[in-house]
């Protein structure tokens, strides 16, 4: 049933829990008390009196409840909000105080986009565990945007992305700059000459990936377009379904130099071919929170990718021009 009027005044000796801002926090983005439940691995009737000690600390109703529906009630998401932050700045005390006495030798969340996890992480993990045994790495593959309100959220401690993108109040450590190449398949004659002209590519019709990827607003970047339009605009869900797009004909695209290092057109028909000059890059890059106590690991962690990952591409690109 709807609850009706407002929780009695709190108590001026009593806080709320972390416990509880976070039922409270989970519970706004579900909206959904059995979800929500499940997201904090405790049962819907704890979780659900959790919120109710929450309301009563506070002296203020925050959830409206009926048989139908859940919502945050204003106050509820101003308080929700503020919460993110208290359970982030918990997450970093507890961070600084581990890597006070020993970098990268307990727990780190780490985020990281689909179009870098699978190229550039078989070559820095092995890395890592090598020179950090004690580190526990926790993975999560995701676009940037949810990406980055994760770590803001204090849901992850480090996310490696591509810029440029705007990280706001993040720390930032770039990486090194992925080169663009096209791709095409071999028939098509911009893959004959051994270098291509951005230029070229006016006219032609790109192949990219679904609103939401960095990857396609670096690549219409790349092509000097804003957006795609018209009925022949083709988008592709993944990296391997745009690529059979391109063999089947229906354009040509562009690919990071880490996907064609590691292989992505093995087995394909495609040819990838340089561009000739003002060549179109993104750059990797690992960020944090400021506040996270964990500054001095990601300096470790960005030293680390780099001596891993930057050589062999710099490497291997002066093979193929």
């Amino acid at each position: 049933m709807a609850r009706s009027g407002s929780a009695s005044p709190a108590p001026a000796n009593r806080l709320p829990s972390l416990r509880q801002l976070r039922y409270l926090v989970e519970l706004g983005d579900r909206l959904n008390f059995r979800a929500a439940a499940q997201a904090c691995f405790v049962t819907q009737s704890t979780l659900s009196a959790g919120v109710q000690e929450l309301e009563s600390v506070l002296g203020v109703q925050l959830v409206e409840r009926s048989t139908r529906s859940v919502r945050l009630t204003s106050a509820g998401k101003e308080i929700a909000h503020r919460a993110r932050a208290l359970i982030a700045q918990a997450h970093d005390l507890v961070a600084t105080a581990l890597s006070a006495g020993e970098p990268l030798a307990s727990s780190a969340r780490l985020g990281v986009i689909p179009t870098i996890a699978p190229f550039l992480l078989p070559r820095a993990l092995p890395a890592l565990r090598r020179r950090f045994p004690r580190l526990r790495l926790f993975l999560r593959e995701d676009l940037t945007e949810r990406l980055l309100e994760r770590l803001r959220a204090g849901q992850l401690d480090f996310a490696l992305i591509a810029l440029p993108y705007d990280t706001g109040d993040l720390e930032v450590r770039s990486l090194f700059k992925d080169e663009f190449s096209f791709v095409a398949p071999a028939g098509d004659p911009l893959a004959r000459p051994k270098a291509v002209p951005v230029e070229a590519l006016d006219g032609r019709e790109v192949v990219l990936l679904e609103e939401g990827h960095c990857l396609r607003d670096h690549a219409l970047a790349a092509c000097g377009r804003s957006d795609l339009h018209g009925d022949a605009a083709v988008e592709a869900t993944s990296l391997p379904t745009l690529l059979q797009m391109v063999e089947g004909g229906l354009g040509v695209t562009l690919l990071p130099r880490i996907a064609l290092q590691a292989g992505i057109l093995n087995g394909t028909s495609l040819v990838a071919r340089p561009f000739e000059k003002n060549v179109p890059a993104r750059t990797l890059a690992l960020v944090t929170r400021r506040t996270s106590g964990r500054i001095a690991e990601l300096d470790l962690l960005a030293r680390l990718v780099r001596a891993h990952a930057a050589p062999a591409a710099r490497t291997r690109t002066r093979r193929r021009t």
